[in-house]
């Protein structure tokens, strides 16, 4: 069956399913690294602290990693993620005695960079698949492979807490270096060898964006992906752990459905907006929609005792409202994109995504401490959030009314 679909779809398939490997892995990676330090006593700082270097070779991966991506071609930057993130989880199995925060944050900064290099392929690679008439279908691919990833990532989220449950940290992880390293192989077997390469060799000044929509749109991604990570990297596990009182498995489930949900709201995106042709209208009016929610919490909890009913329901809520943002940011940037060396535009992209994340989790672990008591401190980067948000609305609102390519 598989021999009498298009090459395209064939590619689109490996890709995914490639992407789609990662991010259970790297789902649980993070799980398990939350839930396991702070069992063994860390502050929420220094939980955040072990995402650092994460968050920032995140950063520096996504702005030279578009520029491979248009010199080496996509599949090899894809395939180079691959390993580098199986190299990642291995670093992770040395004895506990080991397990300094310096080598931690080492392996999770080895893990920032093989899931940047990925994304951003899996990413690009779709606009050079799709004919450049066909926005219709772009919008629905790109929503999936965002959607699916992002299911796969709660699926992650559940898998980590069951493993540490089960297997302990170290099983938990020789069997994701396992499973990893057999799509690796697959992977470089049956990727086109070509995809995505440039025809002109970009220079390496070319890694900054000279497109105003896309710098306009790098800039809302930054705010709005720092608002989510702001409270819900270190702030909420840990309070929900710390002041409801749940355990690994309980914390790591709910999260996960919560990442599912949301991952299956990103793929719907496409018949929720309906018409998504006028980028500026579409992404003020769901920026504005997504402020409220942060904000009513934080008063919801200030005002009332009903904490866990204000907590789940708005994060429910948030989650939906945010899938929206993000899946119609994910579709507006492949659209605005180079078809030429197009990982050079997504990749500066996704290197605002990353700062954002970065700042994020940065505070998310410094206003959750600062605030002293647990409610006090989530409520700290629940505001934290709403400001980010403004600051996202901002820049969304600057955006061309419609499709304008300014190259």
């Amino acid at each position: 069956m598989l021999s009498q679909l298009s090459p395209e779809i064939r590619q689109y398939l490996v890709i995914t399913g490639n992407y789609w490997a990662f991010t259970l892995t790297d789902g649980a990676l993070r799980m398990l690294v939350v839930l396991h330090f702070h069992s063994l006593g860390y502050s929420p700082l220094d939980i955040a602290l072990l995402f650092l270097f994460y968050e920032i070779f995140g950063v520096i991966t996504n702005l030279v990693g578009g520029w491979l991506g248009a010199h080496w071609g996509l599949n090899r930057t894809m395939n180079i993620g691959l390993a580098l993130q199986i190299l990642a989880l291995a670093l992770l199995l040395v004895p506990a005695s080991w397990l300094s925060v310096p080598w931690v944050m080492a392996a999770q900064a080895l893990s920032g960079i093989a899931k940047d290099l990925n994304k951003m392929s899996a990413k690009s690679a779709i606009k050079s698949l799709v004919p450049a008439h066909a926005q219709g279908t772009l919008y629905q691919w790109v929503a999936l492979l965002t959607g699916s990833k992002n299911t796969l990532k709660g699926v992650g989220f559940f898998m980590g807490g069951f493993l540490l449950m089960t297997l302990g940290f170290t099983g938990a992880l020789a069997l994701m270096a396992l499973m990893l390293t057999f799509i690796w192989l697959l992977s470089l077997a049956r990727l086109k060898q070509n995809l995505g390469k440039a025809k002109y060799k970009p220079k390496f000044r070319d890694i900054f964006s000279k497109s105003p929509a896309i710098n306009l749109l790098s800039a809302a991604r930054l705010f709005l992906f720092g608002a989510r990570d702001v409270w819900f990297v270190v702030a909420l596990p840990v309070f929900l752990s710390q002041s409801l009182g749940w355990n690994p498995s309980q914390t790591g489930s709910f999260l996960a459905l919560w990442i599912i949900a949301y991952g299956l709201v990103q793929a719907l995106a496409p018949k929720i907006t309906r018409d998504a042709h006028n980028t500026q209208h579409s992404a003020v009016f769901w920026v504005s929609v997504l402020t409220v929610i942060p904000a009513l919490m934080a008063l919801g909890l200030e005002l009332t005792a009903y904490t866990e009913e204000i907590l789940i329901g708005g994060l429910l809520i948030f989650g939906a409202v945010f899938a929206v943002n993000s899946s119609l940011h994910s579709y507006f940037v492949v659209r605005y994109a180079n078809e030429d060396g197009v990982s050079l535009d997504i990749g500066f992209y996704y290197m605002a995504n990353a700062l954002g994340r970065l700042l994020g989790t940065l505070l998310s672990g410094w206003m959750f401490q600062l605030g002293g008591q647990a409610s006090a401190g989530l409520q700290a980067c629940l505001w934290a959030s709403v400001v980010m948000l403004m600051f996202a609305w901002w820049f969304s609102f600057k955006l061309p009314q419609a499709h304008q390519r300014s190259y």
